[in-house]
């Protein structure tokens, strides 16, 4: 698996942008390949930092790209591959919550580093039947987040980012999902309040 990983990476590099888009492909659909993409972000941007938005887009849109091939696996039946893994009745509250919160939560689940289930609830977008819209920009705005994050930490870091991330990572990627949610019930709330008021 080592002989792989290494292999992906070099054959990333080697093209540059387009071989992060691949992996970044790879890694969100049918393939795990943790944090490679994060590294390859980084060793990528550390000896052009004027690119770094450019890396980021990329490992977005593979992402982005990568989810949506996994989401038409959920609409054609993914169900049955979350039942062995939640069971029956887990799986109908699981559903129920996704369908009253699912778009909210994919973003949060695009922000957080692994072990997060990310690719549960890429499968539960299409299970659910969520409109292709609606779940491709709650992918772009987690990853893309994350990416462009990670990036820009590079860009003005160097190499250094990636200790920085293995030991901050995860604290760094719950904040920005807190920070998700709060803003998500603000608009909620808001959305609520300025609804105008049916007569009596």
């Amino acid at each position: 698996m080592k002989t792989f990983l290494a292999w992906l990476q070099a054959f990333a590099l080697a093209i540059g942008g387009p071989g992060l888009f691949i992996i970044a492909f790879l890694d969100s659909s049918f393939l795990s390949l943790p944090q490679l993409n994060d590294l390859l972000v980084v060793t990528m941007v550390v000896p052009h930092p004027a690119r770094f938005v450019y890396y980021a887009l990329m490992a977005t849109l593979g992402s982005v790209a990568g989810c949506l091939a996994l989401y038409g696996v959920g609409r054609r039946g993914g169900d049955a591959l979350l039942r062995t893994r939640f069971g029956s009745g887990r799986m109908q509250r699981v559903t129920r919550i996704f369908q009253q919160r699912g778009l909210v939560g994919l973003v949060v689940m695009a922000l957080l580093p692994p072990p997060a289930p990310f690719k549960a609830f890429v499968l539960l977008g299409g299970i659910t039947r969520m409109p292709v819209w609606q779940f491709t920009a709650a992918i772009a705005i987690g990853r893309g987040g994350r990416f462009l994050l990670i990036a820009l930490l590079a860009a003005w870091y160097g190499r250094q980012v990636l200790d920085w991330i293995e030991e901050h990572g995860r604290a760094v990627g719950l904040a920005l999902a807190v920070l998700v949610v709060v803003a998500g019930a603000g608009w909620i709330w808001w959305g609520r309040r300025a609804a105008p008021r049916q007569p009596l």
